[in-house]
């Protein structure tokens, strides 16, 4: 059973992790997500869930505002072929999340470590980094270094890349 908001919120919490989320209206492409947000400042992240021809699974966070080739990522982040996105049925089975709300927070549910997670270096020149916790009614701002220790916590040692040229 996927984690919900509330044990996402604990395990940041029991981490000594300090966040703040702002709620609103569900927003499901990042232009929803712009005209929605205020004054949320920091880096926000568009996700993208991939799979390779091997069925081995990626979580790609950008900067919202990046451009990723599908066409060559793979050469970039590893994978045994050109990629794909992956279906909502894995999105579900391994980060609890169902599109819409793809978010490197759902790294918590990958008690497997099913999904190697690639992060944009571009995120870490700013304070804080925006994503959603498990929902898109919600923007949830961590600092860089706090994101880190909550992913080395889920058992995920990210792959952090320039991804634009």
């Amino acid at each position: 059973m996927p984690k919900s908001y509330e044990e996402l919120m604990q395990f940041i919490s029991d981490l000594g992790i300090e966040v703040s989320t702002v709620r609103h209206a569900p927003v499901f492409t990042v232009a929803e997500a712009q005209a929605l947000r205020g004054k949320i400042t920091g880096a926000h992240t568009k996700n993208l869930f991939l799979k390779d021809k091997k069925d081995n699974f990626f979580l790609l966070t950008v900067d919202e505002e990046a451009e990723v080739d599908l066409k060559t990522i793979h050469t970039k982040i590893g994978a045994a072929s050109r990629v794909s996105f992956g279906k909502p049925e894995k999105l579900l089975e391994y980060l609890g999340l169902v599109p819409g709300s793809v978010s490197v927070l759902g790294v918590i549910n990958d008690v497997e470590r099913n999904v190697k997670v690639i992060l944009d270096e571009s995120l870490f020149h700013h304070e804080m980094i925006n994503a959603h916790p498990l929902t898109n009614e919600a923007t949830t701002s961590i600092r860089p270094d706090d994101l880190l220790r909550f992913l080395k916590e889920t058992g995920h040692s990210p792959l952090i890349l320039k991804i634009e040229a």
